[in-house]
């Protein structure tokens, strides 16, 4: 027998996505996942979707469906490895099986990110909304039950999974492809960078704020719903680039004075993929980033998430100098091919532990 591997839903490319190739190669076995939107994600390999995916609705309009679509689903698997960040991991386990999940954060709009969600929503549903995420809440904290262990992408993750399911967490940083993302020490064109989804709670829009009041060049990478919106309030000296491929990514990273980085992240993975090119990071002073900038050496903080803090900290940064070299090493620690060996040594570790109590349910395919 081997084991699955869940994923929440294939809609978008991004940080979790990297993390789930790289279970995938440790462990090449069956993908499950709610929904799969093959015009966005080429995958070539074992995928089952849920029944969910043959449902004419959006993304957004199935989300009060999950929780009911994860509590038919079975399976058959002696080992569960989950890379949640929403519903996955609340899969209802087969008995004497193992659950190990990747946690990339507990579902934001439910928790720590509610107020915000509701904000964005129609005024009229509003109620109807806050009552289903209540007991979204409700049903997620019962469902973290059904994770043996949790790996957490950051410390600042496994505070929040303490926080809301009571549970403990190891902490195995998500990976970055050092050898993609080649140092580069040669001088920097006068631009700053921004790789980001385009969505509230990246905080885009207090970036876009600050450049316009200095002047400076600001170039920004990514797609998102808020992308019109942004374009609108964004003066001449801000460019949209939209999608580019990982290849030419590099040089944007290369060529870059620093990367801007005004979210609470849960890890960040932008700012590794800034470092791993020599290019140091102005990041918002909370979350993932505290765990993969140094304060003087590979970047600089600030710490209220307005404009005028931003603008400060770019000054400040002005004055400071950074070692492409340090920026590099610092990245290095957080490589992909470390990351596999952490992963595949926890879960070996574990199914050896548990196949121990249960000598009859078959092993794990490597």
């Amino acid at each position: 027998m081997k084991p699955i591997i869940l994923h929440d839903y294939l809609n978008q490319y991004g940080g979790a996505e990297r993390v789930l190739e790289l279970l995938h190669d440790c462990f090449p076995c069956k993908i499950f996942t709610l929904v799969w939107n093959k015009k966005k994600i080429h995958y070539r390999w074992n995928i089952q979707t849920s029944i969910a995916q043959h449902f004419p609705l959006s993304h957004k309009h199935l989300m009060p469906f999950f929780p009911l679509i994860l509590r038919f689903q079975r399976f058959k698997h002696p080992l569960i490895i989950s890379s949640s960040h929403a519903y996955i991991k609340n899969i209802n386990k087969p008995k004497n099986s193992l659950h190990i999940c990747y946690c990339h954060t507990p579902m934001r709009y439910a928790w720590d990110l509610k107020e915000e969600y509701l904000r964005r929503e129609n005024p009229l549903l509003r109620p109807f909304i806050s009552i289903f995420l209540r007991y979204l809440r409700w049903w997620d904290r019962n469902g973290s039950k059904n994770v043996d262990f949790f790996i957490a992408n950051s410390q600042n993750v496994g505070n929040r999974i303490r926080r809301f399911y009571n549970r403990d967490s190891v902490v195995i940083h998500p990976p970055v492809d050092t050898k993609q993302f080649a140092l580069s020490t040669k001088k920097r064109q006068y631009y700053y960078l921004i790789v980001s989804r385009l969505i509230e709670y990246k905080r885009t829009d207090l970036a876009i704020k600050a450049f316009n009041k200095t002047g400076k060049r600001l170039i920004i990478v990514g797609t998102g719903r808020d992308e019109k919106m942004l374009k609108k309030i964004a003066k001449k000296n801000i460019e949209f680039k939209g999608f580019i491929p990982a290849l030419e990514l590099v040089k944007y990273y290369q060529n870059a004075k620093a990367l801007i980085h005004p979210q609470l992240e849960d890890a960040g993975i932008a700012c590794l993929e800034s470092q791993s090119a020599g290019t140091p990071v102005i990041a918002y002073g909370k979350g993932g980033a505290l765990e993969t900038v140094i304060e003087g050496k590979t970047g600089h903080f600030f710490h209220e998430q307005t404009p005028q803090a931003l603008i400060k900290a770019i000054e400040e940064f002005e004055q400071m100098k950074f070692s492409p070299k340090a920026c590099r090493n610092n990245a290095l620690r957080f490589d992909k091919e470390i990351f596999k060996k952490k992963i595949k040594a926890f879960v070996e570790e574990k199914y050896a532990e548990w196949k121990k109590l249960h000598p009859k349910n078959g092993q794990i395919c490597m």
